[in-house]
């Protein structure tokens, strides 16, 4: 997508904005400054086949075991209907956590599809990150937490998944 485009296309994520207004400028490298927003702009890549920025902004132990093939054959062969933001929860913590409950809906070549999550994020240096359900982390509960608090793994990130 060019930026005038941008400039005036309405983002994906549901928001009232422009694409550049919202979820373009954390595409582009400003960290999302939340766990909802960066939800949102995980939604927003899906739609517009950013498969780089899905697996820049998964947990980075997680990122090289995604099947990028496979997330960007479904975010390209899918039609994108709209993402609905149930419930958005900051935890607090060191390092801070956050549970994002949301519904993603879309079409694809089996029909019309409906997908509600609870999903955590931890934020590390900064950034939001996804730690994606489907990607197990091999890690016992008394291990250093994969998130790289230095925490054990029961007293972080465990305790939200």
């Amino acid at each position: 997508m060019n930026m005038q485009a941008a400039q005036t296309e309405q983002c994906p994520c549901g928001s009232a904005n422009t694409l550049a207004q919202c979820c373009g400028r954390y595409h582009a490298g400003t960290p999302a400054p939340s766990a909802e927003l960066l939800m949102r702009s995980r939604y927003s890549a899906y739609v517009l086949g950013l498969i780089d920025y899905l697996q820049a902004t998964t947990l980075p132990v997680q990122q090289p075991l995604l099947n990028l093939e496979s997330i960007r054959q479904w975010s390209l062969e899918s039609t994108w209907l709209g993402l609905e933001i149930e419930q958005s929860t900051v935890l607090g913590g060191q390092p801070e956590h956050a549970l994002v409950t949301f519904t993603a809906r879309w079409h694809d070549h089996s029909g019309e599809h409906s997908h509600q999550e609870r999903s955590a994020f931890v934020q590390r240096e900064g950034r939001w990150y996804f730690i994606d359900p489907t990607v197990p982390l091999k890690v016992g509960r008394n291990d250093n937490c994969p998130c790289g608090s230095g925490q054990k793994f029961k007293k972080c990130c465990a305790a939200y998944l």
